[in-house]
């Protein structure tokens, strides 16, 4: 059972997508997982071949118990098999390939649904077949069932199923990891006004060669000048584990997503330096949608080094956020808006944005934290190197 929060304990095996006897490659989804933040799909991390499952659906386990085991693509042993590793790790190793576009299961026949969707839909006895799905391509989301149940009022749940509050789980697992944020984190906190009019006026002379699909964000700049000015400051990018600072073995920017009904996650972009641009567009687009539609993969939520958040579309200034354990950094961003700007002698109106991080003094100062605003501000003078 891998940690798929900083707060995660245990978490409820909800099917198998591999079987013993099946071939698995590494990416290969092989099971969901039920957590607080909602059904995660869960990675293969090696090649090889399903030897037994251990957990069965329906179980709830420690995070750390083995679900299920492979044995290596080599050749059998010819006596007792012994596994290489366990399936599933608590961490998930580095190099996991970005995620693909597909987002949810095919059930049987044409039904297409989010692990989530399905899970809630066991729980309130709800025919799926008779569910009209409004996600992607059609795909049956958890909000979609819900409505179905509460128009129709119905089929009780078999016995011993109790649905769950989603958003009441959601937000329990956020306030223990805040709380153990603000417990544990000796937090600093540092802004930096940074003037968008260059990246905003290339920003527009690239979107009109681009048809309306493939149009970027000034979220995705502001992404990328997050992640190419952590190579320049390592010891922000990672985590604080026993009693020290661990440098994270690749560059996965965490992305604060809200979710309908309340609460938010932040999968990782895997990583982030490496995209260019067009590609980290699509990636972050298909993040939010599997995001809000239920299906995120393991390593997706056990994989980032720092978390990026942006409330400018809510018209928020700027916003000084909470580490999540056990990352050390949080660069957050407001809105972009016109304000005083002073060029040499004169005072011009200017797009500006305010970039802050909260960072733990235990694995870096003011100085390094300063460093890497000021390689953010840098970065985004000049987009087209992005």
């Amino acid at each position: 059972m891998p940690a798929l929060g900083a707060e995660m304990e245990a978490g409820t095996l909800v099917e198998w997508l591999k079987h013993p006897g099946d071939v698995v490659k590494r990416g290969d989804i092989i099971a969901v997982v039920d957590t607080e933040k909602g059904a995660i799909e869960i990675e293969v991390f090696e090649d090889g071949v399903v030897e037994k499952t251990i957990v069965e659906p329906g179980q709830k386990v420690p995070v750390g118990t083995v679900l299920a085991m492979i044995r290596g693509s080599g050749p059998e042993p010819a006596e007792t098999i012994v596994p290489s590793a366990p399936v599933l790790a608590a961490t998930p190793p580095s190099g996991v390939p970005p995620p693909s576009l597909p987002s949810v299961h095919a059930e049987p026949g044409r039904i297409r649904v989010s692990p989530m969707a399905r899970k809630v839909a066991t729980d309130l006895g709800i025919d799926l077949t008779r569910v009209a799905g409004t996600g992607a391509q059609g795909a049956i989301t958890r909000e979609d069932v819900e409505r179905a149940a509460a128009a129709a009022q119905g089929p009780r749940p078999t016995p011993g199923a109790v649905p769950r509050d989603r958003a009441t789980a959601i937000r329990t697992a956020i306030a223990a990891a805040m709380a153990r944020s603000k417990r544990e984190i000796p937090h600093y906190y540092l802004s930096s006004t940074i003037d968008m009019s260059g990246a905003l006026a290339w920003l527009r002379t690239e979107n009109e060669k681009r048809p309306m699909t493939e149009r970027l964000l000034p979220a995705i700049l502001l992404i990328k000048a997050v992640a190419l000015a952590l190579r320049e400051v390592p010891e922000l990018n990672g985590y604080w584990l026993d009693g020290g600072f661990q440098r994270g073995a690749g560059i996965h920017v965490g992305v604060a997503i809200s979710l309908r009904g309340g609460g938010l996650v932040a999968p990782a972009l895997h990583d982030t330096d490496k995209m260019d641009l067009t590609t980290l567009m699509h990636q972050l687009q298909d993040l939010v949608a599997r995001a809000r539609a239920g299906s995120l993969k393991s390593s997706e939520m056990a994989d980032p080094t720092v978390t990026v958040t942006n409330l400018g579309d809510q018209g928020v200034e700027a916003t000084f956020g909470i580490i999540y354990p056990p990352q050390v950094a949080l660069v957050g961003f407001g809105k972009i808006s016109e304000r005083p700007w002073v060029i040499g002698t004169k005072v011009d109106a200017r797009p500006l944005v305010t970039a802050t991080l909260s960072a733990d003094h235990r694995a870096t100062d003011g100085h390094r934290g300063g460093m890497l605003l000021s390689a953010i501000d840098r970065l985004l003078q000049t987009p087209e190197k992005l």
